[in-house]
């Protein structure tokens, strides 16, 4: 068993994903890396690059191919990860996909909806509940055990986005879901915590960077600047490492100021 603190972090190999490895690592966790592409001959992007960062941090690195919509999986996630290490710490739940193509709400597909969904709410809220299980199990066998889960959300869970409606619904239920999860196991001492970024500079954000930073500069966010990857990890490396301890449900947005009403 691994005498490091574990952290599961899904949707590992780029954008915030990766940051959030490299975060988590540079501060003494061990990580176990599960994104859906996973080539060991590409050591230049993707997460077999992540897993080079990590390890020049001297730490462990666990690289799991697996789809997080694909519910058959998520036990092979768990075996990967206990077989490696013997135990679970904190699960980021961070993978999640925007509509392969904007378009108006009235035109919105089934199709895209449900692939959208199935990503960034069903395949979250079932890791979790197989990845939880084995937490409570672990409390049980050692009190001064305190893992916790930390979801990834977006602004998009109360910012309307009409071009992306399947991508705001599924950021809404996500928040619903660890505001549930949270409740439901404040009774293990298992915390739960939802990180809210803004508008980050990652490839999902790239084919509408001129759009926002024009945005930006007529005022859209009050620090005016775009958020980076590295500003969500720092985020999550602080509720990873216990430093809200008495905080489950806590959410942190990390969007430059957008949460703040003005006139």
């Amino acid at each position: 068993m691994s005498d490091k603190k574990v952290v599961l972090v899904t949707g590992a190999g780029q954008g915030i994903g990766r940051e959030i490895c490299l975060g988590l690592a540079e501060k003494g966790f061990d990580i176990v890396g599960v994104d859906i592409l996973a080539d060991p001959e590409n050591r230049n992007k993707g997460l077999f690059e992540v897993k080079q960062k990590v390890e020049g941090f001297n730490q462990k690195f666990l690289s799991v191919q697996a789809d997080i919509s694909n519910l058959d999986g998520h036990q092979k996630i768990l075996d990967s990860t206990l077989d490696r290490f013997g135990r679970i710490d904190v699960l980021v739940n961070n993978a999640g996909v925007a509509p392969e193509k904007r378009v108006d709400i009235l035109e919105t597909t089934p199709e895209s909806y449900d692939r959208v969904l199935s990503i960034n709410v069903r395949g979250a809220f079932f890791l979790t509940q197989r990845i939880v299980k084995h937490m409570i199990h672990q409390v049980g066998e050692d009190a001064n055990r305190k893992p916790c889960i930390i979801f990834i959300s977006s602004i998009s869970a109360y910012v309307s986005s009409p071009s992306r409606p399947e991508y705001c619904i599924s950021k809404a239920a996500l928040s619903m879901v660890a505001k549930i999860f949270a409740d439901r196991l404040a009774e293990f001492g298992i915390n739960v915590y939802e990180v809210r970024p803004g508008i980050i500079q990652t490839d999902m954000t790239a084919p509408v960077k001129e759009k926002y930073d024009k945005l930006i500069a007529e005022g859209l966010i009050p620090q005016k600047r775009w958020g980076y990857p590295s500003d969500v990890a720092k985020a999550v490396v602080s509720l990873a490492r216990g430093d809200f301890a008495y905080s489950t449900g806590l959410v942190v947005e990390v969007s430059g100021g957008m949460n703040i009403r003005h006139l």
